[in-house]
């Protein structure tokens, strides 16, 4: 049964919550493929940070209802550019990547050039946790820093509103 569960959930990921060698869990856009994950990351694209140096991640799945349905143990396999697992993997992964510029030819060559990470997550030979031992919290995080600030201005008036007294 849980190995059922694992496939399906694979199978109908997008979005995967990955947590890299124990470090803090991000949502990451993923690729299912042939019941592992696909996941990119590096200038330009998705932040993962140690996702390229782990040996393991612990990925979290959710259902159709949006709800966590499974923790999942993984081996991440970096595919290295050049290779015969890149050829075959990248060019899928950049026509399934949305809003990217130029062909999906160029964009893997761009990846490359630029040394983004292509992973692979295969699961790992442990049970995963499903229902009912699912985690009671939420699992969220506080807010990161980050530079993507954006300064608030006043808004903008044709003419000075006056009190009444």
């Amino acid at each position: 049964m849980t190995t059922e569960l694992v496939a399906e959930a694979i199978k109908k990921a997008g979005i995967a919550w990955v947590s890299a060698d124990g470090g803090p869990a991000r949502g990451l856009w993923v690729m299912p493929l042939d019941g592992t994950l696909i996941v990119l990351s590096g200038p330009g694209e998705q932040i993962s940070p140690g996702l390229a140096e782990a040996t393991t991640a612990q990925v979290r799945l959710r259902g159709d209802n949006g709800g966590l349905i499974l923790v999942v143990e993984t081996r991440v396999e970096r595919i290295t550019p050049g290779s015969e697992a890149w050829d075959e993997v990248a060019l899928q992964l950049a026509n399934k990547r949305l809003n990217a510029s130029g062909t999906a030819d160029e964009v893997v060559t761009r990846w490359a050039r630029t040394g983004c990470v292509v992973a692979r997550l295969t699961p790992a030979e442990t049970a995963p946790v499903a229902a009912p031992d699912l985690p009671d919290d939420s699992g969220a995080a506080p807010t990161r820093e980050t530079p993507a600030k954006v300064a608030v201005r006043r808004p903008f008036r044709l003419h000075r509103v006056r009190k009444k007294r």
